[in-house]
């Protein structure tokens, strides 16, 4: 019997499906001043729960840990732009919002997604616990509280009046480690006709794409649509709508409403499709382990077969699935020479654990590596379009996920 308890339902029936052993904290970006200090570690241990069958990791680090100052900006990805431009643009119109409408995100960000309610002339609230972040969107005009959201927060807002018609949640519910407060403050802000928008990364994508390097500290969670229907019901909330998007490596976008609102014809044939290909049971999730092997075996193969030869490689994107598959496949500065991102808050700065120094995408240019590991490979299509001239003079890129391919 584990000590660990589901953090939706409670219950102790969680048994181990991979253990990705001790990791740093993937965003946890290392100064120069840094390198002579050693790094905390937690374990990274990946559990089934039976029960709701909800998969998490069973490691908590403290929110304030994570994400208090944040390097991820959403704004310097053009896929992340488009994509928050397509399901404004599409909520405005299907739900009539304008003036005396609000529109809230969860989790907000730079103000990436809010920045075009702004302009269609709704208003705004975001909440975002890093405070460098919300600076940020404070100067594109979204109004933003910084601050994590929950259960006391929500309830804060709704004795100011705050109720929301439409509110968005991309991305952050699996980095919250009290999932029922988190869905009792979204009954307590939500209008009530109002909707949540909730897009979560699949975790039968997870899965059946071996895409374990999306597994780190932040993520504690990741959601079956059957998983997000069992919590939300417990709390007075109906999951109504589901989409399979893409974006990601393959996510949801689940609408929720208060409960009693009809659900659609999607929603009940996803759940049943979970319950039939097995998602609601373990056996769907104990094949993952080997086949995670199995990838780190051929990539790490090809890598040392391409050093062997002399070959010159670096990586782009200093993001946090990078962490994870750099730290776990121990590729560190004996195999790669640089990591490259377009973010600027992480240049000069070097990955976690592997200490591999972090520059601008120019350096590809400049130095010339062989072959690059897409790092970001959810972003693939996106960067080899902006990396086309350094392709033309005969660079490669390595996608590691779901298989190891060069292209």
């Amino acid at each position: 019997m584990s000590a660990f308890t589901c953090r939706a339902c409670g219950s102790s029936r969680v048994p181990l499906i991979l253990s990705l052993g001790r990791t740093p904290l993937a965003n946890a970006l290392l100064s120069a001043d840094d390198l002579s200090i050693e790094e905390d570690t937690y374990p990274l241990d990946l559990v089934f729960c039976e029960d709701c069958t909800l998969v998490q990791i069973t490691e908590t680090v403290p929110p304030e840990r994570l994400f208090s100052d944040y390097a991820y900006f959403s704004s310097f990805s053009d896929t992340m732009l488009e994509h928050a431009r397509g399901i404004v643009g599409r909520l405005v119109r299907e739900r009539g919002l304008g003036p005396n409408s609000l529109a809230v995100e969860i989790a907000s960000n730079d103000g990436y997604l809010l920045q075009y309610y702004v302009q269609a002339g709704v208003a705004v609230l975001g909440i975002e616990p890093a405070a460098n972040i919300a600076r940020t969107a404070e100067e594109k005009g979204v109004r933003t509280v910084v601050d994590f959201f929950g259960e006391p927060l929500a309830s804060r807002l709704r004795a100011e009046g705050v109720r929301a018609d439409v509110l968005h949640a991309n991305n952050v519910m699996a980095h919250v480690p009290d999932l029922p407060g988190f869905a009792r403050g979204l009954h307590a802000i939500l209008a009530e006709r109002g909707r949540a928008v909730i897009e979560v990364p699949y975790v039968r994508d997870l899965i059946d794409k071996r895409e374990f390097d999306t597994i780190y500290h932040e993520h504690l969670s990741y959601f079956s649509l059957t998983a997000m229907h069992r919590l939300f019901a417990r709390h007075g909330l109906s999951v109504v709508d589901v989409e399979r998007l893409p974006i990601h490596g393959g996510s949801l976008r689940v609408t929720v409403a208060h409960a009693g609102e009809p659900i659609s014809a999607a929603v009940e044939q996803l759940l049943a499709e979970e319950e039939r290909d097995g998602l609601t049971r373990l056996e769907f999730y104990t094949r993952f382990a080997k086949a995670v092997e199995d990838l780190r075996h051929s990539l790490t193969a090809l890598l040392a077969d391409l050093r062997a030869k002399n070959q010159r490689i670096a990586a782009y994107g200093a993001a946090a699935k990078g962490s994870t598959l750099l730290n776990f496949c121990a590729i560190g500065t004996d195999v790669l020479e640089f990591v490259v991102d377009r973010s600027p808050h992480k240049q000069g700065k070097y990955m976690p654990g592997v200490r591999l120094p972090i520059a601008a995408p120019s350096k590809l240019m400049e130095a010339r590596p062989d072959y690059v590991l897409l790092l970001t490979w959810n972003f693939a299509e996106e960067i080899l379009a902006q990396q086309a001239p350094f392709r033309d003079l005969g660079g490669r890129f390595i996608v590691p996920i779901p298989d190891v391919r060069v292209v």
